[in-house]
């Protein structure tokens, strides 16, 4: 797939990835953008809402996936990772892996008859494991691309030569046994890695009872279980029981500013705990919320605004203070124990639902990227970059930007992408 160096290549399809596609592609600059999961969208699209604003996050990036996937600059590489990477800045040599889908996108019409009788249920990382999907399924229903795909672990057919019930009900015969996996070689004059993040995973935390205590969930599950699209259609119910939820405490720095897991500030936590606590209220104005927190930071535009609103309308609590340890009662209510700062006294909580504010951390697999790129990463894991010129890679011509270098919000994401946009179509300009 050669082409002359003059195109740029993108690594990670979420808000960053696709914003810098975008802004190269209307300079009418050629990209090619690779993404590991079945569609784009990243991990904004596993939100409900977004903050200050409380704006639907899909409703803000479902137009900028649909203008990425019909620009005539823009290729969509989805199921892609790279694999090898020659040459300098100007003229590199990209070798990536395409995975087979096993669905032939071009005929998938997406109409659901082939998951509705897929035998297998395994659980889907999407929902964060709060649901099942079949080993045929859709990523997610505002996907691009809007097709289907199979999970190849997990296809009785591809596993153990049985099965193939979705090929029969397929209308459109879409499905495709014996796609193969594709190596494409692209030749590109930059790079621009924006592979986002993972949250952090808190059992390790032994004492506050993630995996253990039912009614314990991370911010992330909590987006997906109040979010309309979500396992519950955007009830919020006990995970333990399905029961009603009307006492809820956010647990801030799970993972953060910790020396024994992640020592700096994961930076968007403070102001997640807040928009999660009013979209509670929102949902049920009986719900109280309780936020325990070490320190406020709430440094963006009109951040402290949004925390006044929350404790004045949305009934929240701040409370300063470090949780020591979560445990339960017999009805499965989290207890919450913790030191009041104000009066240094220890004290005990029962709640309905506790919500742990994981850390940010580098995504999955950024290390081995890294090593392909020939890129430095930091002390955290995260892509190194320049301190004076803050997108530069510690390789001319490769530039990070979005929560693969620093956590980060979502307005500071776009704004890294627009800017490593403009220096990887400089190196192109040069």
């Amino acid at each position: 797939m050669g082409e002359k160096p003059g195109s740029v290549l993108i690594i990670g399809g979420g808000v960053a990835g696709i914003q810098a596609a975008l802004d190269l592609g209307n300079m009418g600059i050629r990209v090619h953008l690779a993404e590991r999961a079945p569609s784009i969208g990243g991990r904004m699209a596993q939100l409900d809402k977004t903050f200050p604003t409380n704006d639907c996050s899909i409703c803000i990036l479902s137009p900028k996936m649909a203008d990425c996937s019909r620009h005539p600059n823009i290729t969509l590489h989805t199921l892609s990772e790279v694999t090898n990477v020659l040459g300098q800045a100007g003229s590199f040599k990209v070798s990536v892996r395409k995975r087979a889908r096993f669905v032939k996108e071009k005929d998938c019409i997406n109409c659901g008859a082939c998951s509705a009788k897929c035998p297998v249920k395994v659980p889907d990382e999407f929902d964060a494991g709060l649901r099942t999907r079949g080993a045929i399924y859709l990523y997610y229903l505002q996907g691009i691309p809007p097709v289907m795909t199979i999970d190849k672990e997990h296809c009785l057919y591809l596993t153990r030569g049985i099965c193939r019930l979705c090929e029969t009900v397929c209308p459109r015969n879409a499905i495709d046994y014996e796609q193969q996996d594709e190596e494409l070689v692209l030749d590109v004059g930059a790079i621009v890695v924006a592979t986002g993040f993972d949250p952090f995973d808190p059992s390790v935390i032994t004492q506050y009872g993630y995996k253990r205590i039912a009614n314990v969930i991370t911010s992330l599950e909590y987006e997906r279980l109040i979010c309309a699209s979500g396992p519950t259609g955007g009830h919020l119910k006990r995970p333990s029981d399905g029961g009603h939820v009307e006492k809820i405490a956010f647990i801030q720095c799970v993972g953060s500013r910790d020396l024994y897991h992640n020592p700096y500030c994961s930076s968007v936590c403070c102001m997640h705990a807040t928009k999660e606590a009013i979209l509670a209220h929102e949902h049920d104005p009986n719900v109280s919320s309780y936020i325990f927190y070490m320190d406020l930071r709430a440094a963006g535009k009109g951040f402290q605004k949004y925390v006044a609103r929350a404790e004045r309308d949305y009934n929240i609590s701040y409370i300063k203070g470090r949780v020591a340890s979560i445990t339960k009662d017999g009805d499965e209510n989290p207890i919450i124990i913790y030191e009041d700062v104000d009066s240094s006294e220890p004290r005990k909580m029962a709640v309905d639902l506790a919500i742990l504010a994981t850390s940010l951390v580098p995504r999955n697999g950024v290390e081995g990227l890294a090593k392909i790129l020939a890129v430095e990463t930091d002390e955290f894991g995260f892509l190194k970059t320049d301190p004076f010129s803050p997108l530069n890679t510690t390789r001319p011509g490769v530039f990070a930007c979005g929560c693969c270098r620093e956590p980060v919000d979502i307005p500071e994401c776009v704004l890294q992408a627009s800017g490593a946009a403009a220096k990887a179509a400089e190196v192109l300009r040069r």
